[in-house]
């Protein structure tokens, strides 16, 4: 009997524990770990989500790039730091690109990461040359299969989902294009623009400046449905190509075992943010679509996309450099 009130005693302290822990949390400085350079839409995204944090939970969200290897190198430090909600990522669908691209991980990513949420989705614009002959998706496939690797798409480099929407495309309709690789989205614009490469698949907000100044030619884009930005393009779904779907995300993952009261602190602060509406509009006008699911949610949208990516790596055999 007394080894049972024993037991019942050190249960209830340690529901108290935790309980206590995420009323206080945080009492220092939050790390958040951009995994990619300054002045990308993950950085950005990032410094405006931790400034608001910021001002919510009286401590300092700093954002800390630790760029590299697709966003690998920012994963393992956050996979293997502390499980105490102060070192936190900004994920993006690189996390689970990553983990079939780059063999030998030092984490998994099935298993080392606490989702927190995912704040948006957006779709990826499929863009084309001036000069380019095919002015529809159809167009597009009809040429291609009947000049076999003589189209190239561009990408922000391999591995991306930039890249691997493309090779999605190609393994759903059955075509052979050429990839070409670049270090970034803004080389490939370069290339695109003079006619290097033909098409290519890009973040849409990215890509608006161009087809508003009418220098490229808006296709499709990658979403189910039609984007409120692009109104008159179809979906490449809607364009023939049956449920092809993918789309660019970000949210916040925390290493494994990061208690679930700051898990739940974490998820309805950053919920409370994305409702603020200078920071809604600005997600918007950026061509996101807010979510903000639950934590249970995004840990089922991560295992989704990893089997989702993973089809596609395997597939066209994509490696790392």
């Amino acid at each position: 009997m007394i080894r049972l009130f024993v037991h019942v005693l050190a249960l209830l302290l340690a529901i108290s524990a935790g309980s206590a822990f995420g009323q206080t949390y945080p009492v220092r400085p939050v790390k958040v770990i951009v995994a990619f350079a300054p002045g990308t839409t993950s950085d950005i995204i990032g410094r405006i989500i931790s400034e608001r944090l910021t001002q919510a939970m009286g401590q300092p969200f700093v954002v800390e790039n630790r760029t590299g290897a697709g966003g690998t190198i920012g994963a393992e430090f956050v996979a293997r730091s502390a499980p105490d909600g102060y070192t936190l990522l900004l994920s993006t669908a690189a996390l689970p690109i990553s983990a079939w691209v780059y063999p030998g991980l030092k984490y998994d990513t099935s298993k080392d990461f606490a989702p927190i949420t995912v704040m948006t989705h957006s779709p990826l614009a499929l863009a084309a040359n001036l000069s380019f002959p095919p002015r529809t998706v159809r167009e597009l496939i009809d040429y291609a299969k009947q000049n076999p690797g003589k189209v190239s798409f561009g990408s922000a480099g391999v591995g991306t989902s930039h890249h691997l929407t493309g090779e999605k495309f190609k393994l759903a309709t059955g075509i052979d294009m050429l990839h070409v690789p670049y270090k970034g989205s803004s080389p490939a614009h370069v290339d695109l623009l003079s006619g290097e490469i033909q098409i290519m698949f890009d973040n849409i907000v990215a890509l608006m400046p161009h087809f508003k100044a009418g220098k490229l030619r808006p296709l499709a884009v990658s979403s189910a449905k039609r984007h409120p930005l692009l109104p008159d393009v179809p979906s490449v779904a809607e364009a023939g190509v049956r449920e092809f779907e993918t789309v660019a995300w970000f949210g916040f993952v925390a290493p494994a075992g990061t208690p679930r009261e700051v898990i739940a602190r974490l998820h309805a602060e950053i919920v409370k943010t994305l409702a603020v509406p200078e920071v809604r509009q600005r997600l918007l006008d950026a061509g996101s679509e807010i979510i903000g699911n639950s934590p249970e949610a995004a840990d089922r949208f991560l295992k989704e996309e990893l089997e989702r990516w993973g089809v596609v790596v395997r597939a066209a055999n994509v490696k790392a450099n």
